[in-house]
């Protein structure tokens, strides 16, 4: 049923709860998993002044590369392939994008990544995403919320 899941992940604890049932359902179907970090273009031009946008998306690069590194790793743990991807973007737009560029089958995500007033202002990445993907995609809350 599932050959390619797309894991999206930011490295909050929600995401990790979904990485943790995305590793989980993609070792019960021998499925591929496809981790992805986006770094938020809208992060990087509101930037401050003394900080260069080419530093600002260099260190959230980084970041996110160690992220989708650290899930590779847990993957391959479980005994799970692992594809990682770190790409720019508005994250929903780049979400849904990567899962029909790479036939993804199913998303499993974090129900919210960013939290406090900044996660109101911008609405949610999960909500927008099961809204505009042609996959099903799974939401997954952490359990202290």
């Amino acid at each position: 049923m599932y050959e390619r899941i797309l894991v999206p992940t930011d490295g909050s604890d929600c995401a990790d709860y979904a990485v943790e049932h995305a590793i989980d359902i993609a070792e019960q179907y021998g499925a591929e998993l496809h981790v992805l970090s986006v770094v938020d273009s809208r992060d990087v031009s509101h930037s401050a002044p003394a900080i260069s946008p080419q530093q600002v998306e260099e260190t959230l690069r980084e970041r996110a590369e160690s992220v989708v590194e650290a899930v590779a790793d847990r993957a391959a743990d479980a005994g799970v392939e692992a594809v990682t991807a770190v790409e720019p973007g508005i994250p929903d737009d780049v979400v849904v994008d990567y899962a029909v560029d790479n036939d993804c089958d199913l998303i499993v995500m974090g129900t919210h990544g960013r939290t406090g007033l900044e996660r109101y202002l911008l609405g949610s990445v999960t909500e927008r995403t099961v809204r505009r993907s042609a996959v099903p995609v799974l939401t997954v809350r952490a359990s202290d919320e």
